[in-house]
């Protein structure tokens, strides 16, 4: 099984109603819970560790990820609000609001953790990692549990929402050397180590600790980079309707390749060959396509691909 670790919310998506006034509509989302909705639907064996809601939009949270065939056994119901992000689209391009403080996920303590993990490999990442006490309960859990499993991270850095940024970058940095895969967007790789060649700054990245560094570059495609290997897939041309939750499938594709190839393991990953990389890189760019020629964060099905 894949561990999903972070935030589950709502995004309210820019919408016009019936009467043509612009209007807000509510949807599941959240960079973790996308990726564990998209393995879901890709066919891997995946649960989800959060904090959810005791309300409406945390039932339709977890009504969501049990239509996508996601274990929640794991999840932390609270009596407290959901987080809520309100999307702004410019030319299919997202940003967003965020509203977060007292929620559910925000509050997840380390006394929230599970006993025992028995995931072959867990992922963590989004806006989880910047804020506390969620934060620093997820950073736990992540090094508590990397000497045992694999473990990716996917940061989805949204330099807006970190207000502590010495200290956000001092935790990336500890769970990046925990870590035996990070995938990055071009733009985070830059806001992390600087500008500059983009295999030369994903070494960088290798050098603390990870095996393979998966970097995105939206419509050109996406690099996989190990010590020794540098591969790349092209992106699949679809027409692109928005960009909410392209990243967040592209790692579930990735994942969900690696899971099928038998191939989350530590010494496997340490080990992975180009066709290994190659494979799922194709599948993680064949998925976030789909999820970008619809609206909202809607990945794929098996059967779609």
């Amino acid at each position: 099984m894949i561990l999903c670790c972070g935030e589950a919310l709502i995004d309210m998506l820019p919408r016009t109603s019936t009467e043509g006034e612009a209007c807000y509509a509510p949807y599941a989302g959240g960079a973790v819970f996308n990726t564990a909705i998209a393995l879901g639907r890709l066919g891997a064996q995946v649960g989800f560790f959060s904090g959810i809601a005791q309300d409406m939009m945390g039932e339709v949270l977890t009504d969501t990820l049990k239509a996508s065939k996601v274990d929640i056994s794991n999840v932390v119901l609270a009596d407290r609000p959901s987080t809520v992000a309100f999307v702004k689209l410019v030319n299919g391009q997202a940003t967003y609001a965020f509203y977060d403080e007292g929620t559910a996920g925000r509050l997840l303590a380390i006394e929230d953790l599970p006993n025992e993990v028995t995931a072959d490999a867990m992922f963590f990442g989004g806006i989880s990692l910047p804020v506390e006490p969620c934060g620093a309960t997820y950073e736990a859990l992540c090094l508590r549990e990397a000497p045992k499993r694999v473990i990716m991270m996917d940061p989805n850095i949204r330099p807006g929402f970190i207000r502590d940024e010495a200290a956000y970058r001092a935790r990336i940095e500890r769970m990046t050397a925990a870590c035996d895969i990070i995938k990055l967007s071009d733009e985070d790789l830059n806001w992390l180590v600087g500008e500059g060649d983009l295999i030369e700054n994903a070494r960088k990245i290798i050098a603390k600790g990870p095996k393979l560094v998966c970097i995105t570059e939206g419509a050109n495609g996406s690099y996989g980079i190990t010590a020794d290997n540098v591969v790349f897939v092209p992106a699949n041309k679809v027409e692109v309707i928005d960009t909410v939750g392209a990243g967040d499938t592209f790692n579930a594709g990735v994942l969900a390749s690696l899971q099928s190839a038998g191939k989350l393991s530590k010494d496997d990953i340490a080990s992975l060959d180009e066709d290994t990389i190659k494979a799922a890189l194709s599948l993680g760019n064949r998925s976030a396509a789909i999820t970008v020629s619809r609206a909202g964060a809607n990945p794929p099905w098996s059967n779609e691909l």
